[in-house]
C-alpha cells in the first residue's frame, strides 16, 4: 500500500482526527489551546458564583430533581482538582468518574466531553492549572431522596451513557468535522438545546430541538427547522450570533446564551466560529 494509500484510510478510520481537528491552530502551544477550549466550553459559567473567585465554585444549577453546584477546578490541592493527575482528569472528562471511582452526576456534561481527544484534555487541564487556586470547599449538591443517591449514578451510566471519541465522517469537509466535533464535544451545545427524558437522557432523536429548563426557561430549537429552528438563518447569521448574541432581527440573546457569548463563543477565533455555524447550519429539520 502506498504511503498515499494508508494515509487516505487511517484519516477514513478517524485515525488522524487529533492532528486534524487543531490543524487551522498554526501550531499554537499546549497553553493556548488549553485556553481555547476552556473558552469553548464556556467554563465560567458554571463553575464561578456570581461575583465570586473565577472556578472557585459555580451558583445553583436548577433542576426538576433538586439544585446542582459545580465544584471548584481551581488547582487548589484540598478543595480544587490540583491533587488530580492528568489520567484522572481524562477519566472525569471521558468517562465520567471521580478519582475515587464514583459517578458523577450528569449534570457535569461529560456525555458530551467524552468525545474529546486526550491531547485537547491534557491541555485543556495544563491551562486549568494556571488558574490562582482558592482554598474554597465546593458545595454540596441540594437533591433529595431519591435522587441524593450517588451510588445510583452507576446504574444511570449502564443505562444511558456510552463513553466513546468523536469519529469524524469521511463525507465531510475538515470545516464540518471541526464543527461537529467542538459543538458535540467541547462545546456541548446538545445538553442544552436537546430535550431529555424522565431520567434526565438526553433524547438523541430529538436532537438540538430545543428544550425547557427549570422556571420555564425557553432553549431554542437551533434544528434546521425553517419555521421553529434556524433553517431560514445563513451560516453568517449563525456566526453573528455566536460571535456578538445578535439575532438577525437586530435583538440580542438574554440569559444562559449571553453568559455563553460573553465568556465562550465570543472570545473564539473566526476559523472555530465558522466551523460551528457549518455544522449547526447541517443539522436536519426537527
Amino acid at each position: 500500500m502506498s504511503v498515499r494509500a494508508l494515509a487516505a484510510a487511517l484519516a477514513a478510520a478517524g485515525l488522524l482526527w487529533s492532528a486534524g481537528a487543531w490543524a487551522a491552530t498554526g501550531g499554537e502551544d499546549i497553553l493556548a489551546r488549553g485556553e481555547r477550549l476552556f473558552q469553548i466550553g464556556g467554563c465560567t459559567n458554571c463553575h464561578t458564583a456570581k461575583g465570586g473567585p473565577l472556578l472557585a465554585g459555580g451558583d445553583a444549577i436548577k433542576s426538576p430533581y433538586g439544585d446542582f453546584f459545580a465544584p471548584n477546578i481551581t488547582p487548589d490541592p484540598d478543595y480544587g482538582i490540583g491533587g488530580w493527575s492528568e489520567e484522572d482528569f481524562i477519566r472525569a472528562m471521558q468517562e465520567g468518574r471521580a478519582p475515587d471511582g464514583s459517578a458523577y452526576y450528569p449534570a457535569f456534561p461529560y456525555t458530551s466531553y467524552t468525545r474529546m481527544d486526550e491531547d485537547d484534555l491534557r491541555a485543556l487541564k495544563t491551562w486549568l492549572d494556571t488558574v490562582p487556586p482558592v482554598a474554597q470547599p465546593s458545595r454540596g449538591h441540594g437533591l433529595g431522596f431519591p435522587f441524593n443517591q450517588r451510588w445510583a449514578m452507576r446504574l444511570w451510566q449502564w443505562a444511558f451513557f456510552e463513553p466513546g471519541r468523536f469519529v469524524p465522517d469521511p463525507q465531510k469537509d475538515e470545516l464540518w468535522n471541526r464543527g461537529a466535533y467542538l459543538s458535540l464535544g467541547p462545546g456541548h451545545c446538545a445538553e442544552c438545546h436537546t430535550p431529555r427524558n424522565f431520567a434526565g437522557a438526553l433524547m438523541w432523536d430529538e436532537a438540538f430541538a430545543g428544550a425547557v429548563l427549570p422556571g420555564d426557561e425557553k432553549v431554542p430549537n437551533i434544528s434546521g427547522d425553517p419555521e421553529r429552528g434556524l433553517g431560514n438563518w445563513s451560516a453568517g447569521d449563525v456566526r453573528t450570533v455566536l460571535q456578538l448574541g445578535m439575532t438577525p432581527e437586530g435583538d440580542f440573546v438574554g440569559s444562559e446564551m449571553a453568559k455563553i457569548v460573553s465568556n465562550g463563543t465570543g472570545k473564539l477565533p473566526p476559523e472555530d466560529v465558522q466551523a460551528i455555524a457549518a455544522y449547526i447550519k447541517s443539522l436536519p429539520p426537527r
